[in-house]
């Protein structure tokens, strides 16, 4: 044995030890392919409480308000239709409640109570839902952890307290709401979003597209220059003059304050680039508010979620496929 190891020692030495050969490469994902599309279930629970004075009839249909299975079934079409396909929210559980959410000091509107806050225009202070009271009672965290449920949707009118997106689970971040820091057990980030269905669809969809400004905001975090393609989605003439692209929820390319979806003005914008992502190399061209909807809010919201990228591929570790990340906040950093 001896002489045995000796020989090989002798034959290293002349000839050297060999590098092993490295671990193939796993093949790369192609660039600008349609993703596989993906589900996500929700459990959504209705707060309809009956109202007395009213012969008995549910809060929606005493004031003549939304029915929230219509407002649902259209929401999750757009989802889906401005996804191209990839987003598809399927309802795991439906809950209705006979009655109205406690806020976070224990307060419970009486129906009368809450027509009359209603008519007063002034409703209960603190405001706010008490979540951890929801997720005991609705047993939330244990669905999310158990994978029956990967979202919550909340309707309720006004005043009812909910925030319009909010996280929970481990290491929850701010999402257009303090983040929930008591839904560890879940096992993953979830968020609950928060309806009015004395609104409509619209309301809906910019509830979610500022979900998926917190969301994207926090996947480039690391990002700075033209890296920042979040940074560069989200500008418009009045913050970049001469730069305009996308803009944001509350601001299209041509805005000059909040909420101005309806601006006649033309002005220069490579939003039209986004459509050939990740191609960006596109001339500014003259746009103006007939491109996004004439100031129709879930027209406008539709036009802006409609430009998220949403192909295979991924460049400095961050997916191409934006709504991998609003559809899923485990993804985000």
């Amino acid at each position: 044995m001896d002489i045995l190891k000796a020989l090989l020692d002798f034959l290293r030495s002349l000839f050297g030890t060999p590098t092993p050969s490295p671990p193939p490469s796993p093949p790369s994902e192609p660039v600008g392919e349609t993703p596989t599309p993906i589900r996500r279930r929700v459990l959504t629970i209705v707060f309809n409480p009956q109202i007395p004075s009213q012969g008995g009839q549910r809060l929606i249909e005493a004031l003549g308000w939304n029915s929230p299975e219509n407002l649902i079934a259209t929401f999750i079409a757009d989802i889906q239709a401005v996804s191209y396909g990839y987003l598809n929210y399927q309802i795991a559980e439906r809950v209705t409640v006979d009655g109205i959410p406690a806020k976070v000091d224990g307060f419970i509107y009486t129906p009368e109570a809450y027509l009359d806050a209603l008519h007063r225009g002034q409703g209960h202070q603190p405001d706010t839902v008490d979540y951890t009271r929801l997720f005991s009672t609705y047993r939330i965290l244990e669905k999310v952890r158990d994978g029956i449920i990967d979202e919550v949707w909340c309707f309720g009118g006004p005043f009812f307290g909910f925030y319009e997106s909010v996280m929970a689970g481990p290491n929850p971040f701010f999402c257009n709401a303090p983040p929930l820091t008591n839904g560890q057990i879940a096992g993953r980030r979830f968020l609950i979003m928060g309806f009015n269905y004395q609104r409509g669809v619209g309301e809906m969809l910019e509830a979610f597209a500022h979900r998926a400004e917190f969301i994207l905001h926090r996947v480039f975090q690391r990002t700075s220059g033209d890296a920042n393609l979040w940074e560069r989605f989200t500008r418009c003439e009045k913050t970049h003059p001469g730069q305009a692209e996308c803009g944001t929820v509350h601001y299209a390319p041509n805005s000059r304050t909040d909420y101005d979806w309806g601006n006649p003005t033309p002005v220069l914008s490579r939003c039209r680039n986004w459509r050939n992502f990740p191609d960006l190399s596109g001339a500014p061209q003259w746009v103006d508010c007939s491109e996004w909807g004439n100031g129709d809010m879930r027209l406008h919201h539709l036009w802006w979620l409609s430009l998220f990228p949403h192909v295979t591929g991924q460049r400095d570790g961050i997916a191409f496929n934006w709504w991998q990340y609003v559809a899923d906040p485990n993804l985000a950093p």
